[in-house]
Formats: C-alpha cells, sequence, structure tokens
C-alpha cells in the first residue's frame, strides 16, 4: 500500500527547458551545413572552428546540464573571451541547435538491413535511447521545429528505413517514426527525473517508501482507494518501486510494435 504513488504530469514528463529552431532560421541553416561563405567569415586569429565551439559547448552540457551551457561558460572551456564566440555562433538558440545535429550525426546506426520490421523500430529505439543516456540534456530540447542539418537528415532518413515497404503510406510512415521518437523521448525524461530523485534524496526507492510507509498507512484508507491500493501495491511489489524505467521502457516498445502490427495488418487488407 505505501508503494502508491501520485505524480503529477509535469513530473513524470517535464517541460523542456529549451527548444531547437529559436534562432535565426536562414543563419541557422547556413551554420548546419557550414556554408562556405559563412565559415570563411571567421577570423583565422582565433585559431577556433565551429566544430570546436559545439564540441565544448556539449562537453558542458554533458558534465553540468544543458542550464550550464552559457557562452561565457563556453568561452571558458576553450580559453578565449566570451565576444570571441559570437563569431562563430550568434548566440545559444543557434548553438543549441548546431549541439543536437552534432549529437545525431554522432549517433551509431545499425544496419538492420533484411531483418524484421519489429527488429528494425526496435533497434531504432535504441539507438535513440542510448542517444539520450549519452547526452541527457538532448532529452530536454523540444524539437517541434527540428534543425534540418546533416545530422538530422542523415538520422531521419535511416530511420524511416525501418518502416519502408510495410505497406504505410508516407504520412503513415512519418507518424509512426514520430510517435516512436516521442514515447523514447518521454521515456528518457522519466528515467532522468527518477535518478534525479534519487541522487537528491540519497536513498533508493526502497529506502525511500519504507521511510514514508508510516504516515502513509495513517493517512490512506484502503476502502476510498481500492483500486490504486491493490494496483499500486502490486506494481510496486513487482518493481520494488513506485516506477521502474526498465519495465517502462519494455513495456511502452512492445505496445508501439503491438499497435504498428495492427496498422500493418489492416492497411494489407484489400
Amino acid at each position: 500500500m505505501y508503494r502508491v504513488q501520485r505524480i503529477t504530469t509535469r513530473e513524470v514528463f517535464p517541460i523542456p527547458s529549451a527548444r531547437t529552431g529559436g534562432g535565426d532560421p536562414a543563419r541557422t541553416l547556413q551554420l548546419l551545413w557550414r556554408d562556405p561563405e559563412v565559415v570563411s567569415r571567421h577570423g583565422p586569429r582565433q585559431g577556433l572552428t565551429i566544430d570546436q565551439v559545439v564540441a565544448a559547448a556539449m562537453a558542458l552540457a554533458d558534465a553540468e546540464g544543458l542550464d550550464a551551457v552559457t557562452m561565457r561558460r563556453v568561452a571558458g572551456r576553450l580559453g578565449v573571451v566570451p565576444m570571441t564566440l559570437y563569431t562563430y555562433v550568434p548566440g545559444k538558440a543557434e548553438l543549441l541547435d548546431l549541439m543536437l545535429d552534432a549529437a545525431y550525426q554522432r549517433m551509431p546506426r545499425a544496419d538492420t538491413t533484411g531483418q524484421p520490421w519489429p527488429q528494425r523500430v526496435a533497434a531504432i529505439a535504441g539507438e535513440n535511447r542510448a542517444l539520450f543516456e549519452a547526452h541527457p540534456w538532448a532529452a530536454a530540447i523540444s524539437t517541434t521545429r527540428p534543425p534540418l542539418g546533416p545530422g538530422l537528415m542523415a538520422k531521419y532518413e535511416h530511420e524511416l528505413a525501418a518502416f519502408d515497404g510495410l505497406g504505410l503510406d508516407d504520412i503513415q510512415m512519418d507518424a509512426a517514426l514520430t510517435h516512436l521518437l516521442t514515447f523514447v523521448q518521454a521515456w528518457a525524461q522519466a528515467a532522468a527525473a527518477a535518478q534525479s530523485a534519487r541522487g537528491e534524496s540519497a536513498m533508493d526507492d526502497e529506502q525511500w517508501w519504507a521511510a514514508h510507509a508510516p504516515l502513509l498507512s495513517k493517512v490512506l484508507d484502503p476502502a476510498a482507494y481500492p483500486l490504486a491500493v491493490r494496483v499500486g501495491t502490486a506494481a510496486g511489489t513487482a518493481h520494488q518501486a513506485a516506477y521502474s524505467p526498465r519495465h517502462a521502457y519494455e513495456f511502452g516498445l512492445q505496445t508501439i510494435i503491438s499497435g504498428l502490427a495492427a496498422l500493418i495488418s489492416n492497411d494489407s487488407q484489400p
């Protein structure tokens, strides 16, 4: 009973603190694709490249989170004054797009040619899970206006192949991929929140609930919430926690694959 937990949507799926596409669109695209006209404007005396600036920002985000990425902090890592960075990147909005696209470019992409489609879909999910585990800050970014850089385009081309030849039309293929990626990103956010909670409390979930069990047993009437108590206790006992990232990922992915199987089956019927 003590495992019953009330979690708001904001706590499980925190609102992203940043979004792509927030800078000047034309300048961002030029930077993403390394337009020679833009790159050549950078004076050689600085001794830096756009790639070095992006790499420093990513290292900072990996170590301390996205909020730590400021032009001043990035400049400090590179050993230059902050104003030097503006020679390469107009501001943090454009830098964010460059960081995310660079992360996309570096993603390992497995060749699943010839494998059954559920395995191909699972591989795409796994690659994105690995991305968010390597760069947790990437999961906190809203990509409703994605940076159309070489990293994203290569990623999109690769991932669409998992749905190609299944009888889905182009709109369904895009929607299926978007649904899968949205699930993985939401899972990554929830998993990060659970890990953060354990770190801040200095207790694992079992210890935390054991500490709160006496008070909960006094205030919670099982007769008033019979379903919540029964289901919450069963789930908590099974997972040894109120939330299991591993189970949530496996269950969610299997549910998506099952739903896609039904969609594919319906579309294949005359």
